[in-house]
């Protein structure tokens, strides 16, 4: 950073870190020179099925009218998505992915002396966007992994713009229970506006209703959801936001007019359609899941018991068992960034994914005298 153009930029970008994204397949394959197709990848929480086929259909034929601009208001798909959540239209804020909702609300409410609440294990992203911002993020402990609702009430003052939860939680796959959650809401003062961010709501068997807060209007509450996980659309980046209409107005107010394509709006709108697809991935991530933590228990490998499509578990130096697993040609998650070192997180693959990951996992292990958890500890 000594090039003098730094003087010129935001302060508060000299010390931001860039976020990490799972580690791709082709870059994978380049650096290793393995082949891509034998390449397993469980790092990014992704959809082992693939997109809805009426997903597909309807992405091929918005192609061919690639030559004109997106609807800019996404109306077709928010009215979709209004009548399926029983909202109206103007509860619905259409993203570039759910990231972008946050994006929004950054603008909207962050900046110099405000404050933005979240958990210590929680999406990095918030950190990011909040100190973007240029406002001050507020890291609230979370023992066991969960968040601690009182002790982030606690933490709010008249400087709190958000607070910040994940039902389930990303990378710890818990949950908040449904009681709690609505108790909480109803104790958050009105300055603060309550971010519940659902990107894995549809894994939940019994998920809580959310969104009779956004129906009855009261609070400052806002839903983000994406298309990128159960509906397995992360490439064409779509998700939604849902809030109270004044809420969502001000969020509207933020948005570029074509922040979403109109590929990205022709798949999303068919994919709500197909619950047969989302019931198929739920199907196999419940059953994938369930594997997953049955083997590491078998392994005795501490982990936390997930309600999302995914796994955190514990197998020593993170980065080097990471690292390990990759030149086999599995792309797992290291945990390095979200103060885990120890521990690594895997998306819940196809049966056959699973278990390569695993007999990987088992010859990593093995190799470096951690088989067991009295060798974690």
């Amino acid at each position: 950073m000594s090039d003098p153009l730094w003087s010129l930029a935001a302060p508060q970008l000299r010390d931001l870190p860039t976020y990490e994204i799972g580690k791709p397949i082709e870059e994978t394959a380049r650096e290793l020179g393995l082949d891509p197709s034998t390449i397993v990848k469980l790092a990014s929480n992704e959809n082992p099925l693939g997109p809805s086929p009426l997903a597909l259909a309807a992405m091929r034929a918005a192609l061919l009218h690639a030559h004109l601009y997106p609807d800019g208001g996404g109306w077709k798909l928010r009215q979709a998505l209004a009548q399926k959540h029983g909202l109206g239209l103007e509860n619905i804020v259409l993203g570039n992915g759910s990231n972008e909702i946050i994006e929004f609300l950054g603008r909207a409410f962050f900046g110099p002396g405000t404050e933005v609440i979240a958990a210590r294990h929680a999406f990095v992203v918030y950190a990011l966007m909040t100190r973007l911002c240029g406002a001050t993020f507020v890291e609230v402990d979370d023992p066991g992994f969960v968040h601690d609702l009182d002790a982030m009430l606690a933490a709010i003052t008249p400087r709190t713009r958000a607070v910040i939860i994940a039902n389930p939680n990303n990378p710890t796959g818990t949950i908040v229970p449904a009681a709690a959650l609505d108790d909480f809401v109803a104790r958050v003062p009105d300055h603060v506006v309550t971010v519940i961010d659902e990107a894995y709501y549809e894994f939940l068997d019994e998920p809580p209703d959310t969104l009779r807060h956004v129906r009855e209007g009261k609070k400052n509450v806002v839903l983000m959801r994406t298309f990128s996980k159960i509906q397995g659309l992360a490439a064409v980046r779509v998700g939604y936001g849902m809030a109270r209409p004044a809420l969502a107005e001000v969020l509207q107010k933020t948005r570029q007019p074509f922040n979403v394509n109109a590929v990205a709006q022709a798949g999303a709108l068919a994919a709500l359609a197909d619950e047969e697809h989302q019931q198929r991935t739920k199907s196999v991530t419940d059953e994938g899941r369930a594997h997953l933590q049955a083997e590491f228990a078998a392994m005795r490998l501490e982990h936390v018991p997930s309600f999302a499509n995914f796994v955190l578990v514990r197998v020593g130096e993170g980065k080097a068992v990471f690292d390990a697993l990759l030149r086999r040609g599995v792309i797992v998650r290291p945990m390095g960034g979200y103060k885990l070192p120890d521990w690594i997180r895997v998306s819940v693959g196809t049966r056959g994914e699973n278990a390569r990951f695993l007999d990987a996992l088992r010859a990593v292990l093995a190799a470096r005298g951690q088989a067991t958890a009295e060798a974690l500890a």
